[in-house]
């Protein structure tokens, strides 16, 4: 039986309804005026545009050479997922079924690391990255979100392992199947859940990244959307017409996957927080 729909739930719902309108105001801003001429912009950035102006998003297309910017971030995201899943899952399963010291010490270890800001170690990665001539690189750059990601991905792998019941893995090592056999074939299936939040937080923080990129890519040739689309906003000039449609072309991927996935986020996260 159904509870009743009091004025308290219809007061929440509204509530919700208004908060959720509120976030999208940043959305209205960005996608209106990404159709407008400059000249509306200026006059009136809130107000629908008189005329819709795709010729911004062609333009766009041409000066940021978009289909190669798109490729960059594309390669970056993709091999940057695969590799921190890869490491940090196994890792993970590793520390779990090895109950000692080391796994322990190595375990705060990682986790330690998610609290030191990026700014504090800024200076050091990058004298370290030109001695190890990974600078200017793609690959240079994801060996880097290797190191920054896996300390969430590892914290988030390590606690849904512990849901799997190790007579799983006991019974597939005496029907003779190796340890690497065992984790990819058994345990990483059901590790379903956690590695599509893992894949989810992770590609929204590598896609939409800014300094990292900023700091390690330097030739025009290599630049991420970020960077491309950070080329409208110069100090003493802000092409607004420009920039907005860039910036919509370059979060629409990002959301329709957003969207795709988004309903294995809180289950992910829910499952890895029970013992």
């Amino acid at each position: 039986m159904t509870g009743k729909y009091t004025k308290s739930t219809f007061i929440i719902e509204m509530i919700a309804i208004g908060l959720g309108l509120l976030f999208l105001v940043p959305f209205y801003f960005v996608v209106v005026n990404s159709i407008k001429p400059f000249s509306e912009i200026l006059i009136d950035a809130a107000a629908l545009p008189k005329e819709i102006l795709f010729s911004n998003y062609m333009k766009v297309w041409d000066i940021l050479n978009f289909p190669k910017a798109f490729l960059n971030s594309l390669v970056i995201t993709v091999f940057s997922i695969a590799g921190i899943v890869f490491i940090s899952s196994m890792a993970a399963w590793k520390m779990v079924r090895t109950p000692n010291k080391l796994s322990k010490f190595l375990f705060i270890f990682f986790v330690s690391a998610m609290v030191i800001p990026f700014q504090t170690v800024m200076i050091p990665l990058m004298k370290l990255g030109g001695m190890l001539g990974i600078m200017n690189s793609i690959h240079g750059i994801i060996l880097m979100y290797f190191g920054f990601g896996v300390s969430l991905s590892l914290f988030l792998f390590h606690g849904f392992v512990k849901t799997i019941p190790k007579e799983i893995e006991e019974s597939a090592s005496i029907d003779g199947a190796s340890e690497f056999g065992i984790f990819w074939r058994i345990v990483f299936p059901l590790l379903k859940p956690i590695a599509v939040t893992v894949i989810i937080l992770n590609t929204l923080w590598i896609w939409n990244d800014y300094l990292l990129p900023l700091l390690v890519l330097q030739d025009p040739e290599l630049r991420t959307i970020p960077l491309a689309t950070s080329s409208f906003f110069a100090q003493y000039t802000k092409q607004w017409d420009m920039g907005l449609a860039a910036l919509v072309m370059g979060i629409a991927p990002i959301i329709v996957f957003f969207l795709f996935l988004q309903k294995h986020i809180i289950k992910g996260i829910a499952a890895g927080s029970i013992k």
